[in-house]
């Protein structure tokens, strides 16, 4: 539930709920009574409405710091590609909640708690789905992801209340992330190191392992029988390489493992940025205005 309340927040939710938590701030700071009080929440809703401001800026520098590429030319590393989601029947998945096929889906139930709607379920999808743009084609793992713009579908049932986002097959997609190429020819892989994750794997079975190469049945893996389970293992990986490099490159797209914004949208590129600029000009005013009161406040 946790990893659902964190994916949901990735997003235009959390510039709402940013905005929306800056601004009760402000109005609670004008009502307090005490002028030690309103001065502090008045400082929070300016802290909080700089930093969100500074934050949604740096996604809109990040966008505008990368070029536009074509998938088939993409270099290895942080990227932005847009192509358009492959429709095929085994590339699409159905959502829980309403059963339309589609590439992605988040879902959240929210029950009334008095005079409040409190989440009670959730679910994302983690599937990866295929994007091409005409010079290549490339898999996209959605998972860690801020999904911007989804389409979104409010419905009821049983009292409860449902929103459902959606991203479709056969709709451009943005996406701004890690791109790497795996498999075919040139691959980059490591006999020692995959012979040696193969063997610590075995030894973690001892009762195979012995049954499989304790050849004199003393009950223990001698030196020489380690050096014949060594042997079967580099095969086994040499024959697996083969395997990997006799395949097709791969091309995939993920959340960058450095930590940078990983983000799928059906927006295109120009809009996003407005977007978040948007945004970062919302935060900021709130923040001027909680601290143009505190400072009058004082004066």
């Amino acid at each position: 539930m946790w990893a659902e309340a964190r994916a949901g927040l990735r997003g235009h939710y959390r510039q709402a709920l940013t905005s929306a938590g800056s601004l009760a701030a402000l109005a609670f700071g004008l009502h307090v009574g005490q002028a030690a009080g309103r001065t502090i929440w008045l400082a929070l809703a300016a802290a909080v409405g700089a930093l969100a401001s500074l934050a949604t800026y740096l996604r809109a520098r990040a966008m505008a710091d990368v070029a536009l590429s074509r998938i088939g030319s993409a270099a290895q590393g942080y990227v932005q590609v847009r192509g358009r989601a492959s429709v095929a029947p085994d590339e699409l998945i159905r959502s829980p909640i309403s059963g339309m096929p589609c590439i992605w889906f988040r879902y959240r139930v929210y029950s009334k708690d008095r005079d409040e709607w409190r989440q009670i379920d959730g679910g994302t999808s983690y599937t990866t789905f295929e994007i091409a743009d005409g010079t290549g084609s490339c898999r996209v793992d959605p998972e860690d992801a801020e999904v911007v713009a989804p389409e979104q579908r409010v419905s009821h049932r049983d009292g409860d209340k449902v929103v459902e986002e959606l991203l479709f097959g056969g709709c451009e997609i943005h996406v701004l992330g890690e791109f790497s190429t795996v498999g075919g020819a040139t691959a980059v892989l490591s006999v020692s190191e995959d012979v040696g994750t193969l063997l610590a794997s075995w030894k973690k079975d001892p009762a195979e392992l012995r049954r499989r190469f304790d050849l004199d049945g003393n009950g223990e893996i001698d030196l020489n029988e380690w050096e014949v389970a060594r042997r079967l293992a580099t095969r086994t990986v040499e024959q697996q390489h083969r395997e990997i490099r006799q395949l097709g490159e791969l091309h995939l797209l993920r959340a960058p493992r450095d930590g940078r914004l990983f983000l799928i949208s059906p927006l295109p590129p120009q809009r996003l940025r407005r977007r978040f600029l948007a945004w970062s000009a919302l935060h900021f005013a709130v923040a001027l205005v909680g601290l143009g009161l505190m400072i009058g406040l004082q004066g």
